[in-house]
């Protein structure tokens, strides 16, 4: 704020895939209360979220910030998440409306798509949103949809999302998004962000020609005017700049722990005759809270697997812990994170530790159970690529192998914990570890979330959300989608 130098912080939530895998519409819309009031009390009139596309393929870089592949789930936790916002009188804007399901790109891809896919799969949980919750808004994507802009579109923005479903609200572009502002006033488009001159030139231009009906542009003008005059600014609400963090923290905690799936458990979990834990991997140490890009927020902290152990009362192995902080200590650089529009472009990725065979023995020996953590982080602006991403990468095969060989030797456990965002191979090494924990990205208070989870305070109730493919050719859309996380154009 100007004049102001104090930093204001917002509760780091589980992800979007996390929240979903609750399968909780209750908790969905706590979490969308609690967010909803932290946007009230900043002074926010709109939060631009939730995201409601399909996750048409495992790669898309925005993964994490969506539901499901599924869009029954999609749209009732989705609704869920609207209606707990707009609870404060604060508003939505649901997106990317519609297909856009890949970053590469993104701004000229071209979806080709039959009335019935459209229908059944990529509007559906948009549909079911709109019924059950009414978002004040709704974002255009930047993509064309059989050879048109989606922001251009009368048959999806008036004649689909207004005629068939009954809209109320706004619909505003995606940031820069579609070439012709005069088409897509005339869509039904009501909102251009955020605005250029040029778009403003081709707007009166177009008034003046005749080629933009003065009927549309005051459609459009009472959609907006709607909007300001139901906005807790235009009640001069006196927002406090203080909303209750702690209690949102809480929640955050709640929601990860209820999101988490396990998926192997071989007599590891929950903990017994536990006292010290091995943690291995990187990301025990440096826990990812959610993925990068507009779907990032500025938490004050955020909690890590080690961290959240020794909240619970357990000893870290000391050997352990003494390799990390070496390994961090040798490679200084790498393990600061990008800060600004870096962090947005450049998700943070520290070099993996791979101890030798005498150091594992040794830490095998003088611990109770070893935890290897494998972090995944993507977002806006890339999509995610098969090579060290989908695939686990050869230091992380070996450090799964060596691990294991080294505490099964001595008769003790291994547990995995996958903190990522988006899915990962798994089939070819889920036979060597004892369990592996699916934590996704829990926010904030995912360390705490995971040692609730692991010390048996919560029972892991998640349900996948969508598909982990053996080889991603299992997946029919791999066809046709960009795979060498090209960047945005």
């Amino acid at each position: 704020r100007e004049d102001d130098d104090q930093t204001y912080y917002c509760t780091a939530f589980p992800i979007a895939t996390l929240l979903s895998s609750t399968w909780n519409v209750d908790l969905n819309e706590s979490v969308g209360k609690a967010m909803g009031n932290e946007a009230l009390e900043y002074g926010i009139d709109v939060i631009l979220g939730p995201g409601a596309n399909m996750m048409r393929h495992p790669l898309c870089g925005r993964n994490f910030e969506y539901y499901s592949e599924d869009p029954i789930l999609t749209g009732i936790i989705g609704a869920a998440m609207v209606n707990g916002i707009e609870s404060n009188g604060v508003g939505t804007s649901v997106k990317h409306f519609v297909a856009n399901n890949q970053e590469s790109n993104r701004n000229f891809n071209d979806v080709i798509v039959s009335e019935r896919a459209l229908r059944e799969i990529y509007l559906k949980g948009f549909e079911i949103i709109v019924k059950k919750s009414q978002p004040w808004t709704v974002m255009s994507s930047y993509n064309l949809v059989n050879g048109t802009y989606v922001s251009q579109s009368r048959e999806l923005l008036t004649n689909v999302l207004r005629g068939d479903w009954g809209f109320k609200g706004l619909v505003m572009t995606d940031w820069f998004g579609g070439q012709n502002a005069p088409k897509q006033i005339s869509a039904g488009n009501d909102l251009l962000e955020p605005g250029t001159k040029i778009q403003w030139k081709a707007l009166k231009e177009a008034v003046e020609k005749g080629d933009l009906a003065i009927e549309d542009v005051d459609i459009s003008v009472k959609r907006i005017l709607k909007l300001i005059l139901e906005s807790r600014k235009m009640e001069s609400y006196p927002f406090s700049n203080k909303p209750d963090l702690k209690a949102h923290a809480e929640i955050a905690r709640q929601s990860a722990a209820e999101g988490m799936i396990l998926l192997k458990n071989e007599h590891a979990l929950p903990f017994q005759n536990v006292k010290n834990i091995a943690l291995l991997g990187v990301t025990s140490y440096d826990f990812i809270a959610g993925g990068t890009g507009s779907g990032d927020v500025n938490e004050a902290y955020t909690v890590s697997l080690g961290e959240g152990l020794k909240n619970a009362g357990y000893e870290i192995n000391e050997l352990a812990q003494n390799a990390f902080d070496e390994h961090k200590a040798a490679n200084k650089k790498l393990f600061v994170k990008p800060e600004g529009f870096s962090a947005m472009i450049e998700p943070y990725d520290p070099p993996e530790l791979l101890l030798n065979p005498e150091q594992l023995k040794q830490i095998a020996a003088s611990s109770d159970i070893g935890i290897i953590t494998i972090g995944r982080n993507s977002g806006e602006g890339a999509d995610r690529v098969e090579k060290d991403d989908f695939l686990l990468s050869e230091e992380e095969n070996d450090m799964i192998t060596n691990t294991c060989e080294a505490f099964h030797q001595v008769g003790k456990k291994v547990i995995v914990v996958l903190n990522i965002g988006g899915v990962i191979e798994t089939a070819s090494w889920k036979n060597n570890p004892d369990a592996i924990l699916l934590a996704w990205q829990g926010g904030q208070e995912g360390g705490n979330s995971v040692a609730d989870i692991l010390q048996g305070k919560v029972n892991p109730s998640g349900k996948l959300p969508m598909t982990f493919p053996i080889h991603l050719n299992d997946h029919a859309s791999n066809a046709n989608f960009p795979l060498d996380g090209e960047p945005l154009k």
